[in-house]
């Protein structure tokens, strides 16, 4: 949720960006803002209508998550729900709506969004992470296909993220400790330029124990043991002419829960195997960055993998990869105006095999897609932006069937400046979904596919911004509608509804942030449980989030802290108990010693209250047979940072 004016970003982009670029490049300057707006201007779209739901992970949020995970990245924004405890679990929720329903990118490649029901399709390392960026509700037609319900965007770290403007050389090692489970993880970042050249590596290792609850339960299967590497090669000209290789790669091999997301199944909290997973993404990029006029290219290809493989019993491996590749040409009409329109393609593909038992099956669609977007300001009070795409789908299922869609989408979003200080803003959409592919671990050769249709996605919201300066406070009303929604064989219809509200306040050495989400998914028509939704939504009701920092009157040393917070919530009588609220407490201390720029102590403390809770966004709190994953308890991390 945006909670700030296009008119207030325009005369704030310039400043913010300068501090942004000075965060992210000088070691001397490390003082990492809480304010979105920071990273909300370095946007080339920050100011268009399609951006009014967007949402920011700010330079403070993400660089305390280095260490972490996607929890953490998203832990000041109540409407991205982060659920599954474990890097290897976690899954992500946009306004109730599985992140399997909304477009991912990693620098420009989409992103595979298939994987075994019981892992994330998703899991990333936010210690190489530059930017994210959460497009809620409406997709623009340049977002790609397969975005019915939004866009989630990861940009990774570039050289000059972590060189000064004179460096040719250097790098970042991060070093932490975190006592509840014994994790200790160590991450390296080199970065160099020569000429028009830059390269960037990093590599991280994260190991430990099994943690333990709130209640000093150990919850076995949860130990770290994650690889994770980013390889970057790029080569920009005089005249902008930039050209970027990108690699990245993850694996987490360990012993895991029978079902990794849970705490156990019917009461079983000891039946233990291996889950050895691995997470690639690829992808190749040009683009001008002193694109203007009526020809500004940009070409893309991604390939990304999710690989799954659990050994015992049934010897299983779980494939499942997308490429891509977007050609697009910006029109630049003037200043404001631009046009975007273009071409893309994605191949998806889920496979199982065993090679014990003899089995392959696969699934396979191809997406052909035609795209504009326009994003104009006809006057000082309104922004527009609006655009189709047409695409072209052929399936292949596991039967050999061959089903062939074509369809349109629409968007349409606008503001309107009402005052200086108040803006309206909302958005429809209408999404042609095709035919998804499914979970390639429930795979069956008997499957018929005669009565699969595509999806469509009727998207819409209604918001506004309110800015008084120093205080910012916005919100908005939104609706998902998948019709025809796919499950194994089954069609469905699933809806998320709700409302979210934030607020802001900055202050000289501080800032503070509050957002509050509430959202309801049905199924058919009924009020869902996480089984009927699964794969699609979750049953979220209303959480909140609040974070706050304050710099001290001892040189280099800031405090801050955040609240978890989640409201009682009723479940439908398919569930066979309501979910139970919770509150949870975090705090910090960060000092930068005077004397050494380059050098950033921290100290954190995870759930101070020692609380015993599954997050809300955890699969299996309604059900009495299954034992919810719980997040771990009180937890003391000591972490530093060294900049050369």
């Amino acid at each position: 949720m945006s909670i700030l004016s296009p008119r207030t970003i325009r005369l704030l982009a310039g400043s913010a960006a300068l501090s942004g670029s000075c965060v992210a490049a000088h070691a001397q300057d490390l003082a990492f803002s809480l304010d979105p707006i920071v990273v909300q201007a370095r946007d080339d779209f920050a100011e268009a209508a399609d951006r009014a739901t967007s949402m920011y992970v700010a330079d403070a949020e993400l660089e305390r998550a280095r260490t972490g995970d996607l929890k953490d990245v998203f832990a000041g924004i109540a409407s991205v729900s982060v659920g599954g405890a474990l890097p290897l679990t976690q899954k992500i929720f946009v306004n109730g709506v599985d992140m399997l329903n909304l477009g991912v990118s990693i620098d420009g490649a989409a992103q595979n969004n298939r994987a075994f029901h019981h892992v994330s399709a998703n899991a990333i390392d936010p210690g190489l992470l530059k930017q994210v960026r959460v497009d809620a509700t409406i997709s623009p037609a340049d977002a790609g296909p397969h975005a019915l319900a939004g866009s989630v965007v990861f940009e990774t770290v570039d050289a000059a993220d972590i060189l000064g403007e004179v460096q040719r050389f250097g790098g970042t090692l991060r070093l932490s400790y975190g006592d509840n489970g014994k994790t200790a993880q160590g991450a390296l970042t080199l970065a160099g330029r020569e000429g028009g050249f830059e390269w960037l590596a990093y590599a991280k290792r994260a190991t430990g124990d099994d943690y333990e609850d709130g209640d000093g339960a150990t919850r076995l299967g949860t130990a770290a043991n994650l690889k994770s590497a980013l390889g970057k090669l790029a080569y920009e000209s005089d005249g902008g002419h930039r050209f970027e290789l990108s690699a990245l790669r993850l694996r987490d091999d360990e012993l895991r829960q029978f079902r990794a997301n849970f705490g156990g199944l019917g009461g079983v909290v000891d039946q233990l195997r291996v889950y050895d997973t691995t997470r690639e993404s690829w992808s190749l990029s040009y683009e001008n960055t002193q694109g203007e006029g009526m020809w500004d290219p940009s070409l893309r290809l991604g390939y990304s993998e999710s690989d799954v493989v659990i050994p015992l019993p049934y010897d299983s491996n779980g494939l499942s990869g997308t490429w891509s590749a977007t050609l697009q040409n910006d029109f630049h009409l003037n200043a404001t105006d631009r046009i975007s329109a273009g071409l893309d393609w994605q191949r998806r593909f889920g496979e199982y095999s065993s090679p014990t038992f003899g089995e392959f099956l696969d699934e396979t669609s191809h997406n052909l897609g035609l795209f504009v977007q326009a994003r104009l300001e006809p006057t000082d009070r309104w922004r527009l932006s609006f655009g189709g795409r047409l695409d072209r789908q052929e399936f292949e299922g596991v039967d050999g069937s061959d089903l062939g869609h074509s369809g349109p989408s629409g968007n349409l979003s606008a503001s309107y400046a009402l005052t200086e200080r108040l803006t309206l803003r909302g958005g429809l959409s209408s999404i042609f979904g095709g035919i998804d592919i499914e979970d390639n671990y429930i795979f069956r050769p008997s499957w018929s596919y005669d009565s699969l249709r595509p999806s469509r996605a009727r998207n819409a919201s209604l918001g506004f911004d309110w800015d008084v300066g120093a205080f910012k406070v916005g919100g908005e009303l939104f609706l998902t509608e998948i019709n025809r929604a796919r499950s194994a064989t089954e069609m469905f219809d699933f809806e998320s509804r709700g409302f979210n509200l934030g607020a802001t306040y900055g202050w000289d050495g501080g800032f503070a942030r509050v957002t509050l989400s509430h959202s309801e998914v049905k199924v058919d028509g009924a009020k869902a449980a996480g089984y009927e939704a699964l794969d699609f939504g979750a049953p979220l009701g209303t959480v909140a989030a609040v974070e706050l920092q304050q710099d001290t009157a001892v040189a280099g040393l800031r405090l801050g802290g955040g609240l978890d917070l989640a409201l009682d919530h009723d479940m439908p009588a398919t569930a066979e108990r309501d979910l139970a609220g919770y509150s949870v407490v975090n705090l910090f201390a960060e000092y930068v010693p005077p004397e050494a720029q380059n050098l950033t102590l921290r100290l954190q403390v995870d759930n101070l209250f020692d609380k015993t809770y599954a997050d809300r966004a955890t699969y299996g709190a309604e059900y009495s047979d299954v034992t919810s994953l719980k997040e771990p308890g009180r937890t003391i991390t000591l972490s530093a940072v060294t900049r050369f």
